[in-house]
């Protein structure tokens, strides 16, 4: 029997039993009846793969291992579908859990690369790296006895990365020291924070998330409460900028802090258990503040969600530029051997029916981002205070000079931010003149 016949044979023998395992599963799940196309064998499409799969064998310049054609077809078959699904091996699959839990056991560093080494940008706080020294600005020479000018980026994080207990020795390049550092540290579980905080002035509070993880919802929480511990809240600005999106119930989370009633989202899939429909209670942590989310072209799918719902139900005021258009839901498939496949599964909508996929959140104001400088006070005319023996102010004046410097350094450094911290402020004068 030719390799031809036996790859034909073989593979109607898979996909008879895969026919066979989609048609179960889905029996285990629903009573919907299968589309009488998907009974149908595509035999002709078979037999082209079988002679393609013969003439790379027998004639691609170098010999191709078996196992390697098989999985590259069935990458090639998920990327067909859509730009989302794929096929993902074991160290895939792995990398993905670790984006999605937000922990991995590591050092606790920021890098980037800066040929031939890779340079430092920050250790996280009380991490293992920042524990045995390890300073923001260092260069990176060698991890254990291998030099990192041999190595990718990716792969020298992948040698960072290890189970907690064990040790690895950084030989770093310092400024102000002659010679090399040798620092050991000892990896632990490094949890990755995807909510971020802060004041921006008294009054006027910061959250940006990075990405949607399975913790988010209970991060941004903790975070909002902190906000109010510090100081008395007249508005919040929430950056969802340059965010990828993540794990669809996170959404539903950050959703959920804003919104005390009304639909959140809701999916539709072709099988049954697809349609889901996800809605507000009344845990809500701040379902009154005067609340602005800033949304650009980075900002997509679970970003998305979190934007639409916020503009539907008129909770938020969505600034800055069209978001990314991801619409799509894809559901993570267990294989055999620790693989996976993403696959696209469902489509969602926002409260109103809104399908944004390839089309995104329009903002309700549009700002794109800018580099401007104020032209000054006034220009070069004269002013009482610079007058000479002019007559002091009689109170102190020195928190509103300071508070103009930070407006200042504020539309220097993102226009963006700048202009949704103007809104809230503006929404909060109308708020005290309605009382």
């Amino acid at each position: 029997m030719n390799l031809h016949k036996t790859v034909q044979r073989a593979l109607r023998s898979l996909v008879m039993v895969s026919l066979c395992g989609v048609a179960f599963t889905a029996a285990a799940e629903t009573t919907a009846v299968p589309d009488e196309s998907a009974k149908q064998l595509p035999l002709e499409e078979l037999r082209l793969f079988a002679e393609v799969y013969e003439r790379i064998k027998n004639a691609y310049v170098e010999p191709v291992d078996d196992a390697k054609l098989l999985q590259d077809a069935v990458r090639g078959m998920l990327a067909g579908l859509d730009p989302h699904s794929n096929y993902m091996d074991k160290d895939e699959f792995e990398a993905l859990q670790v984006h999605t839990s937000g922990e991995f056991g590591g050092l606790g560093i920021e890098v980037g690369m800066e040929e031939p080494y890779i340079r430092v940008i920050t250790p996280i706080d009380d991490t293992p790296a920042e524990r045995a020294g390890v300073k923001a600005g260092d260069l990176i020479t060698q991890l254990d006895d291998k030099p990192v000018a041999s190595m990718s980026l990716e792969e020298a994080i992948n040698h960072m990365r290890g189970e907690p207990g064990e040790p690895i020795v950084l030989t770093v390049l310092r400024e102000g020291r002659d010679t090399p550092i040798e620092i050991t540290v000892i990896r632990d579980i490094i949890h990755v924070a995807s909510v971020k905080s802060r004041m921006l002035e008294p009054g006027y509070g910061y959250i940006r998330i990075t990405q949607f993880q399975v913790n988010t919802g209970n991060e941004l929480v903790k975070q909002l409460q902190k906000l109010q511990a510090d100081d008395s809240l007249n508005g919040l600005v929430l950056d969802l900028r340059n965010n990828p999106g993540g794990v669809l119930q996170a959404a539903v989370d950050v959703g959920n802090a804003f919104l005390s009633q009304g639909t959140i989202v809701y999916t539709e899939g072709r099988l049954p258990n697809s349609d889901q429909l996800f809605e507000a209670n009344s845990q809500t942590a701040l379902p009154e503040l005067p609340l602005v989310v800033l949304i650009n072209g980075g900002s997509a799918s679970a970003s998305e969600i979190v934007a639409g719902a916020l503009q539907d139900q008129k909770r938020a005021v969505i600034m800055g530029t069209d978001s990314f258009g991801k619409g799509s839901v894809q559901t993570i498939l267990p294989l055999a051997k620790d693989r996976a496949i993403k696959l696209t599964t469902a489509r969602y909508f926002t409260p109103n029916g809104r399908s944004i996929q390839a089309q995104g959140i329009e903002p309700d104001i549009e700002v794109g981002n800018a580099e401007l400088k104020p032209l000054g006070n006034g220009g070069s005319h004269l002013k009482e205070r610079d007058l000479s023996g002019h007559l002091a102010n009689g109170q102190a004046d020195k928190g509103s000079m300071d508070k103009r410097a930070e407006e200042r350094e504020l539309l220097r450094e993102d226009f963006q931010l700048f202009e949704a911290v103007a809104l809230l402020k503006a929404l909060s004068i109308v708020k005290l003149q309605e009382k």
